[in-house]
């Protein structure tokens, strides 16, 4: 038996929720997505919101599309790049060579040979 005058499964200033605490919700429509594996999702919307033209497919993760017949191509994965990739792309190897004897060049200044 248990003592006290406690409400089980109630907190103190709990009251009830439901519309009239929380106010009325906006207006929703369902939209239809389709991933490349076929996967199926229906998100609910607010009518009044743009409706993308891609959606993550939380099934696979793959992007959806409205177009069941023509799902958007999957991304393509990059791989990681190095901050020498980087600039390698940016420079070539002649202008490598030219920052690098500049470089040695002032370095060999400062320590005065």
């Amino acid at each position: 038996m248990t003592g006290g005058n406690t409400i089980r499964g109630m907190r103190i200033g709990g009251g009830p929720t439901g519309e009239a605490e929380r106010g009325e919700s906006a207006p929703r429509k369902r939209v239809d997505f389709w991933c490349a594996h076929g996967h199926h999702t229906r998100p609910s919307l607010a009518v009044d919101a743009e409706v993308p033209d891609r959606w993550d497919c939380p099934r696979c993760g793959l992007p959806a599309g409205p177009d069941a017949d023509n799902p958007p191509e999957p991304r393509r994965n990059e791989p990681y790049k190095s901050h020498l990739a980087y600039v390698q792309e940016r420079r070539s190897d002649a202008e490598g060579v030219a920052i690098l004897d500049e470089a040695l060049a002032k370095l060999r200044e400062r320590r005065g040979r």
